[in-house]
């Protein structure tokens, strides 16, 4: 399993591409609110996705669907993901039911991440104001021109997840995450990723989330596929907003010895039922300490992949999902 994959569930359930117009596939369709619908117009001719859209609006008993991925949206050249944004937030309200949506469902084989170009995805947060969970996935390169991702501080009184996964977050989506009003929000997970593919996030940045003060009901915090996770791991060991956490996760990222230790002299963190580390550089008598205080069955502390790799010798890292 890799960190970058397509859902086969999504919000409790199986996810289901639709078949496009005059094309072949799962006949008759499922009854609207039993699956979660993928849409993909890319690599099937001359598609398009806004004729894709329209084909799902007259197939498909919209005002039941709970739970929908968009995926490749473009056809032969990767395009911004600007029209759909408008597409969705045109359409809101033939989706009363929706509470499930994940933004950008595209793998590798289709488009690397940080080639994604996304938009602002704000009118979608806004028109669907009864979401509970939302996943965004890409971001796009400034540097190369790209359209990139962009959210504004919102007010959503029904979210409880939500999930970037990203190469390189914009420090102005994480600003922006910080200062939104999200009174239900349980669980927050975001990709930082790095600085050549725009993720210039600081921990100064992160300051609102780690508060405690942004976001009251929140019990999973991942901070995650970061290169300053070391940097990430000293300020959480500080943080007011761990004791209310129930699970934590600084995975994917160049997490090292400085943050383990930093953990290990910080908050106690014996409160919490999973702290994930996967994918890290952490030398093993640490990684034992902290199974030892913690509960080995707590930790994930699967270290990075390639065994060659030693600390002594090599001070280059990498996070697991860049490009």
């Amino acid at each position: 399993m890799t960190d970058v994959e397509h859902p086969e569930v999504f919000h409790g359930l199986p996810v289901l591409t639709l078949p496009g117009p005059g094309r072949p596939g799962t006949l008759p369709l499922p009854s609207a609110e039993a699956v979660a619908w993928r849409l993909e117009s890319a690599w099937r001719g001359d598609l398009t996705f806004a004729a894709l859209w329209q084909h799902f609006l007259a197939t498909v008993d919209t005002s039941r669907v709970r739970a929908l991925l968009i995926g490749p949206w473009w056809q032969e050249e990767y395009e911004p993901f600007g029209p759909v944004v408008e597409l969705l937030a045109a359409h809101a309200d033939r989706f009363p039911s929706l509470r499930a949506l994940f933004l950008a469902d595209v793998v590798s084989e289709e488009c690397e991440l940080s080639w994604l170009e996304m938009a602002d995805i704000t009118p979608v947060v806004e028109a669907f104001g009864q979401l509970r969970e939302l996943t965004v996935r890409g971001c796009g390169q400034p540097a190369a021109g790209q359209a990139v991702l962009g959210l504004r501080p919102v007010r959503h009184a029904e979210l409880t997840s939500l999930r970037f996964e990203s190469g390189g977050l914009p420090s102005s989506v994480v600003r922006a995450v910080g200062a939104s009003e999200l009174p239900a929000l349980e669980h927050l997970e975001l990709w930082l990723g790095v600085t050549e593919y725009g993720g210039d996030a600081t921990v100064g940045d992160l300051a609102p989330l780690l508060s405690g003060a942004a976001f009251p009901n929140l019990r999973h915090l991942g901070l995650q596929n970061s290169e300053i996770q070391d940097e990430i791991a000293a300020a959480v060991a500080s943080a007011p907003v761990v004791a209310q956490l129930r699970s934590l996760s600084l995975a994917m990222g160049t997490l090292g010895d400085l943050g383990a230790e930093s953990l290990l002299a910080g908050q106690p963190l014996t409160h919490l039922t999973a702290l994930d580390l996967h994918h890290h550089y952490i030398s093993d008598p640490l990684v034992d300490r902290l199974r030892k205080i913690l509960g080995p069955d707590r930790v994930d502390g699967e270290p990075h992949e390639v065994e060659y790799w030693d600390p002594d010798e090599d001070d280059e890292r990498y996070v697991a999902v860049s490009e």
